[in-house]
């Protein structure tokens, strides 16, 4: 009798074992899918509305044969994406599910913007969410009205998601927006990027029997998706290289580690397709010292495909180059922390401050202390992004503003100015057959980066949770997420230790300052397109002839046009454009500033959606405007001359502002003409573009840490944004546009 109760037991255990195994795969759980795109058109008479609204403006301001101006957003995550499903977990303060159908939702009823792209981490996207994803996108433009005049109109894409764990390895994020939605026109799956798939799979806390306990013992339903969600990733097969991608099986991933190997895979797939590189100062992901100068060499830049570049995100402003660095390195290659300096305080020097606090506390000598100081400094320069972790048990506050540009607009978090928008376009590469210059031509762009399925949330300073990547009211972690979501508590130490990601159990957001970071996040930015009309061969168009600006999110509009162009035609080169010539150049600017908005939305986003959908996509706030337009303070012109030699210094050649304009404040707008009395005489290339700034309004995370300082500007206390939902950390900023560069290339004698 006992050997039957034994062999039952056994079986019971077996059992047991094979059905937490069962729920630790997400047996429990439901495949995330696409959603659902409401079946109504956007009202033809707001669409009209707004055209009309373009055009009076434009003819107000005396704009000859103005085109129309159309704002999207070409930077937007749903739940499809790995770091999204996380965020969405309730235990994060999460609100669920957002597939692409609610991307689509949000971009007519809520934003009502004229076009859009989904961009998923494609390191997280299944050959299934691929086909879904295209699926979901062909349903938005069908149902908002394909021809000349859509509602709006929705591009496919992916986010390719590079990061290398040294400045030499990393090339950072660059999204890829297709122009086509037929079959044969499109690829048959996205291309991430190597290493950031397997960090997804590494970061999988789920499998084995005990992680199914947790998981039933939680018995939370989201937790149990994601637990689908991990498995659905687990097995698959990374496609190998050197075969035409045409013939690769469909069930295989593309994935390259490199520029020129996505640019090959694009080039072999030969679909129209546009790259766009963002985040490129975000220091929570990209390395201290990384620079983009390596990626003007050879096959790692398509000139013809990667020709416009993201200033502006939720995550930031990445426009404006400093001259400081958070880590230098020797001629050996090795990393040296540098002293801080007026406007910068490099964290691996913050870490040694920290330290010998503790270490003069703890009652030991002056000369010990700063020993310890010397090797922390040291410790977290060679950390790189993980800097933070070298020092136990210390406090986000007590960091302080170690690492942030204290003198940008709403700067992206920890702050890397060797991809600043200005250092690239001041870059040259004399590395070419004949020793010309070899240099980026980008026209400037921003979008949202937002990761719930909400394209063009800047419209309106609410809803910090659910608006920006912002979390509140986190439930508990279990043991079981907690290597993925955040690092143990420590007790303070008073010396430092080295810290190696590759060798630590820490996975995904637990390496990452997420804490301080939340200080950081935004509502995103627009881009806006000067296109001959709204279909999606005319926004096409204007975004590959440059012709194109961004925004801080409010929808100013902006003219910028260089007048005197050589030759005797009457036609002038807009923004993106670019010219030869040995003449002054003499500019003309003209910029309208964004309604003023009302609270709630407007009818018809009521009526199209219902009162519960509106709720969930739109959390009841839409973009609403009034009649009354904002005025234009000012407009701020760059100058910038590129590298006419091998290691010619940057930052005088970067001018920033240049020239600056006040404006009188009217709410018809602005408009400036100025030229450049150097530029003959200087006989050099040169590169000009402008910024229309909108009257001081309230944002999100505008303030930062929101430091106390002293009289010499030293940060003493924070007020991290870490509250409720219900506080938006908002402080003053000015909003703002940025117009493309238009390159002026001083004529060479024959």
């Amino acid at each position: 009798m006992s050997r039957i109760l034994a062999i039952v037991a056994i079986a019971l255990l077996v059992v047991l074992g094979l059905w937490l195994r069962f729920v630790a795969r997400g047996g429990l759980g439901e495949h995330e899918s696409p959603g659902h795109v409401t079946e109504r058109m956007r009202s033809a008479a707001q669409v009209a509305e707004t055209t009309a609204e373009v055009a009076l403006a434009a003819n107000e301001m005396l704009v000859s044969r103005p085109k129309q101006i159309l704002f999207g957003d070409l930077h937007v995550h749903t739940t499809f994406s790995f770091d999204a499903f996380m965020l969405s977990l309730p235990l994060q303060g999460g609100e669920g599910s957002h597939p692409p159908a609610d991307a689509c939702d949000f971009a007519r009823f809520c934003s009502a913007l004229d076009f859009w792209s989904i961009n998923d981490h494609a390191e997280s996207i299944t050959p299934r969410h691929w086909a879904e994803t295209v699926e979901t996108i062909r349903a938005c433009d069908a149902v908002a009205g394909q021809g000349a005049v859509p509602d709006t109109v929705p591009f496919l894409g992916w986010e390719w998601t590079q990061v290398g764990a040294t400045p030499a390895t990393h090339y950072g994020h660059k999204n890829v927006v297709l122009r086509d939605l037929q079959d044969g026109e499109i690829p048959r799956r996205p291309i991430g990027a190597t290493g950031a798939t397997r960090r997804i799979v590494d970061a999988n806390p789920f499998g084995g029997p005990a992680s199914g306990a947790v998981l039933r013992a939680r018995d939370d339903e989201r937790l149990h998706d994601l637990a689908r969600f991990f498995a659905e990733r687990q097995d698959l097969e990374i496609c190998p290289l050197g075969v035409p991608v045409r013939e690769l099986p469909d069930e295989c991933v593309e994935m390259v580690e490199t520029p020129d190997l996505l640019f090959e895979k694009l080039d072999d797939w030969d679909v129209a397709s546009i790259v766009i590189p963002h985040g490129t100062t975000w220091g929570f992901y990209t390395p201290p010292g990384s620079d983009w100068a390596k990626q003007l060499d050879g096959p790692l830049h398509d000139d013809a495909r990667q020709t416009l570049l993201e200033v502006f995100s939720g995550h930031g402003n990445s426009e404006v180059y400093r001259d400081w660095r958070a880590v230098r390195f020797d001629d050996e290659g090795r990393a040296i922390c540098p002293e801080p300096t007026a406007d910068y305080l490099p964290t691996c020097w913050r870490a040694g401050e920290i330290v010998q606090a503790r270490c003069l506390a703890d009652g030991e000598s002056e000369e010990t202390c700063a020993e310890r100081a010397v090797v922390a400094r040291q410790n977290a320069a060679d950390a790189g992004q993980q800097a933070h972790l070298t020092v136990a048990g210390v406090e986000a506050a007590e960091w302080l503003d170690a690492g942030q540009c204290r003198d940008c607009e709403r700067p992206a978090f920890n702050y890397r100015p060797g991809g600043a928008a200005q250092y690239i376009m001041a870059l040259s590469n004399f590395d070419t057959p004949d020793e010309s210059p070899r240099r980026f031509r980008f026209g400037f762009m921003a979008s949202s980066d937002n990761h719930f399925a909400r394209p063009g949330t800047g419209y309106k300073p609410v809803h910090r949770v659910g608006f920006t990547e912002s979390r509140a009211n986190p439930q508990g972690t279990p043991s079981a997420l907690q290597s993925a979501i955040a690092p143990p508590k420590e007790a303070p130490a008073s010396e430092s230790r080295r810290f190696d990601a590759a060798r630590s159990d820490l996975q995904g957001f637990a390496l990452m300052e997420m804490e301080r970071q939340a200080s950081f996040f935004t509502t995103g930015g627009l881009v806006a397109a000067h296109a001959e009309d709204r279909s999606r061969a005319g926004i096409w168009d204007a975004l590959e002839r440059r012709e194109v600006y961004g925004t801080s999110g409010p929808r100013i509009l902006l003219w910028f046009d260089l007048i005197n162009p050589p030759g005797t035609s009457a036609r002038t080169i807009p923004m993106g454009g670019e010219v030869e010539t040995r003449q002054n150049p003499i500019f003309q600017v003209r910029a309208v500033g964004s309604f003023e908005q009302q609270p709630g939305c407007p009818e018809d986003s009521a009526t199209a959606l219902g009162p519960e959908r509106l709720a969930h996509v739109c959390k009841g706030e839409c973009y609403n405007p009034s009649p009354t337009r904002r005025p234009i303070t000012r407009i701020e012109v760059v100058r910038i001359r590129p590298q006419n030699a091998p290691g010619e210094p940057i930052a005088p050649l970067i001018e920033d502002p240049w020239r600056v304009f006040e404006c009188d404040g009217g709410r018809e707008g602005c408009a400036v003409t100025f030229d450049d009395p150097d530029y003959a005489e200087a006989a050099r290339d040169a590169v000009y573009y402008v910024r229309a700034i909108e009257a001081e309004a309230m944002a999100i995370n505008a303030g930062g840490v929101r430091c106390r300082r002293d009289g010499s500007g030293r940060c003493l206390e924070t007020d991290l944004c870490r509250g409720d939902a219900s506080d938006d950390c908002l402080a003053p900023h000015e909003p703002r546009a940025w117009s493309s560069p238009i390159f002026v290339d001083y004529a060479r004698a024959d």
